[in-house]
């Protein structure tokens, strides 16, 4: 764990960024390394250094490099849309997978013409038949997502937001 790991005697990143001396018990040390000072920011920049510190504090000390990953990328995401944050991010990913679900759906269907058709199943001395192939013809939007979520997104991981 990050916690746990003796660091060298300089200041972590937040403390630099802070302007400040980094005590040996500072909250943000073991999460904000001195050589990633990009890091902090970003975060301070959303979040602020005091709710980022009563967050890590009020967080079990074995979840608390996942809550700052996760307030990183929250904040990069944050920084690019500023609106949406990572829920346009994961509105673009649902679109994009219904228009892969809605692109496998056609080329099942162009297989299917092709494919030899099997021997009818029997059930009680009666042939059954199949059902017939999916219409590939795209569906109204039944995957509960809702395309008002969805702009023109640029890549979610620039270094220029804070410039």
């Amino acid at each position: 764990m990050k916690g746990s790991e003796t660091r060298s005697s300089s200041s972590c990143a937040a403390c630099k960024f802070l302007k400040r001396r980094c005590t040996p018990n500072c909250i943000f040390a073991p999460y904000f390394r001195s050589d990633e000072p990009r890091k902090f920011a970003k975060v301070h920049k959303v979040f602020g250094a005091s709710n980022v510190s009563k967050i890590l504090s009020e967080v079990p000390e074995e979840q608390r490099e996942d809550a700052v990953n996760s307030l990183a990328y929250e904040a990069e995401a944050r920084l690019r849309d500023p609106v949406y944050g990572c829920i346009g991010a994961i509105a673009m990913l649902q679109k994009k997978m219904v228009e892969l679900q809605h692109d496998l759906t056609i080329a099942r269907a162009h297989l299917a013409q092709y494919a030899p058709s099997p021997p009818p199943l029997l059930n009680d001395d009666k042939a059954i038949t199949l059902p017939p192939p999916i219409d590939p013809s795209p569906s109204s939007s039944s995957s509960g997502f809702h395309e008002s979520f969805l702009f023109s997104q640029q890549p979610i991981w620039s270094d220029e937001d804070l410039n």
